[in-house]
């Protein structure tokens, strides 16, 4: 029985595994985070020499026993280490910059893979635009936005969907209110109709014009009756005789001579430019305001609200602020501090709104008796705190008035308003409404978080790409374009986000750069051939030995 080792039959089997593995390196070259494999040989000729078991006395000695393997490669291995990072201009190429994978799906079974470049297909989902297997994401980010859909673990990329507008809930507000530099001649307060009265299209009315004349006045005018209300300069409600019957024959000069005769106390109604004006009698801090509705034949527009023009007080600082309605629009908002006659405290008051509005009284514009600690500058926790709001109207929602509550920072902290010497310097630091966008753009950032930009300037998780963990990377098992499966030694996979439970950091507009070498692989190739040529050699003398 011929002694030759099996290695002769079994070793060019491995050889072709060996010159495999290089073609599939080369093969993949330009496909980023391609790994290097490299078959390993366990045997090449593997011819040992064993005693056999101590033979019996009356057998006799023991002698040797020629005994062979066969020649064998164990699997390809490449591995999952860690490859050069390259930039890219592609916000979906993306790179792990430490341990994982990415995990993508062909919707019956899982692969793994730390090949990064990405794409949106025709449905929307984030996928390897070489496979069109889709990137899976982890937890529940973007569902209740409806950007994803519970249950399907794609990341679907929402470009087809509006974002709806928000309406404003809450302004931040922070700066200084100075503690030491009042006006040196007291102001006085003035307020004027948001309303410009005209007639014959555009006219700026007068005294003299009728109000049935009014291009504000529309419909059969017969009769009606204009009911006024709000506050004295102390903070009083108006009394008095507060309805004035209209006829066909009443004029703007009626009704100021109505409010300056039967109406108001400390303060004197005029028309200019076709706006009725209110100005207090003496300067100082006021709460002065007005309003004006008409009921009867026909409509007649009075205008929602007095502007307040010249805020009076012993300081007073401007605040601009901007809100979004329910319906998306945007309003600019006047506000300012007027300091009153308690130390270290302040009101808040709205002084004038941009766009349609329907309605806004004396209590819905103005936060009262803001107090700051003397000895801090801290705003103190007080019962302004908890009603720090403003109440709003707009014509585009009537039935829905809009509350903004005012954040002035936490009370004791310096966060938000203080109260120190120097200037007045007050501003919005934030809100929390917007109008509606549309998805423009995407990126993803160090946690894996996909973040969409939308064109309102507004971002969102719109999902969380998914990190697979393992093991013992070494033994997953390559398939192709470089992807793995695991196996019994690798271990089941392990979702973790990006930066979280050893998982590496995600970067955006980058790639792992393949590992394959060409020259290396064709060396390797040399290499393998020439360790197979005693196996040859011996084919040809078990052939002469016969």
């Amino acid at each position: 029985m011929s002694f030759v080792s099996s290695a002769g039959i079994t070793g060019p089997q491995h050889n072709r595994e060996a010159f495999d593995a290089g073609g599939v390196n080369d093969a993949g070259i330009s496909r980023p985070g391609q790994r290097a494999g490299a078959a390993n040989f366990s045997e090449l000729l593997n011819e040992s020499i064993e005693k056999s078991p101590q033979a019996p006395s009356d057998i006799g000695q023991a002698v040797p026993l020629y005994h062979s393997r066969p020649a064998a490669t164990s699997e390809t291995s490449g591995g999952l280490s860690q490859g050069k990072i390259v930039c890219t201009a592609n916000p979906l190429d993306l790179a792990i910059e430490g341990d994982g994978c990415f995990v993508l799906t062909d919707g019956r079974r899982d692969f793994y893979t730390r090949t990064g470049s990405f794409a949106v297909d025709s449905n929307l989902n984030i996928v390897d635009p070489a496979t069109g297997y889709k990137l899976k994401r982890i937890g529940s980010d973007g569902e209740a936005g409806g950007f994803q859909t519970p249950g399907n673990s794609s990341i679907r990329v929402p470009y087809s969907m509006p974002l709806p507008p928000k309406a404003t809930s809450e302004i931040a507000v922070s700066g200084n209110l100075s503690a030491n530099r009042p006006f040196s001649t007291l102001s006085t307060q003035k307020i004027a109709s948001d309303a410009m009265y005209t007639y014959d299209t555009g006219i700026r009315a007068e005294e003299t014009t009728k109000i049935s004349e009014l291009d504000q006045f529309s419909g059969v005018f017969a009769s009606g009756t204009i009911t006024f209300g709000g506050y004295h300069k102390d903070g009083r409600p108006l009394d008095g005789d507060l309805s004035l019957p209209v006829v066909q024959s009443t004029t703007l000069g009626d009704i100021i001579g109505h409010l300056n005769d039967n109406v108001l106390n400390g303060s004197t109604a005029s028309l200019i430019d076709g706006r009725i004006h209110i100005t207090d009698n003496t300067a100082g801090y006021s709460k002065t305001d007005m309003t004006m509705s008409y009921s009867g034949e026909g409509s007649l527009s009075t205008g929602a609200y007095f502007e307040i023009l010249i805020p009076a007080a012993e300081e007073s600082t401007n605040v601009d602020l901007n809100v979004y309605d329910s319906r998306g629009n945007k309003h600019a908002l006047s506000a300012a501090f007027v300091k009153t006659h308690s130390p270290n405290t302040w009101d808040m008051v709205l002084t004038s709104i941009t766009g349609d509005i329907s309605e806004i009284t004396m209590p819905d514009r103005r936060i009262n008796a803001i107090t700051f600690d003397p000895d801090t500058g801290s705003l103190r926790d007080s019962d302004s705190s908890e009603a720090a709001r403003f109440v709003i109207t707009f014509a585009g929602d009537k039935s829905n008035p809009q509350t903004v509550r005012i954040n002035m920072g936490a009370p004791g902290k310096l966060d938000g308003l203080t109260q120190f010497a120097g200037n007045s310097t007050p501003v919005q630091k934030g809100q929390n409404g917007y109008g509606p966008g549309a998805l423009s753009t995407i990126s993803v950032n160090n946690c894996g978080s996909v973040i969409g930009t939308f064109s309102n300037g507004i971002t969102k998780n719109i999902g969380t790409v998914q990190i697979a963990m393992f093991r013992n990377t070494a033994a997953l098992e390559h398939t192709s374009g470089g992807y793995f499966i695991p196996t019994a030694d690798s271990g089941a996979p392990l979702a973790a986000r990006a930066m979280s439970g050893g998982a590496g950091a995600i970067r955006s507009g980058a790639l792992e750069k393949s590992e394959t070498d060409v020259p290396t692989d064709f060396v390797n190739m040399v290499r393998t051939k020439n360790t197979y040529r005693p196996i040859d050699i011996l084919k040809e003398s078990a052939g002469l030995i016969g």
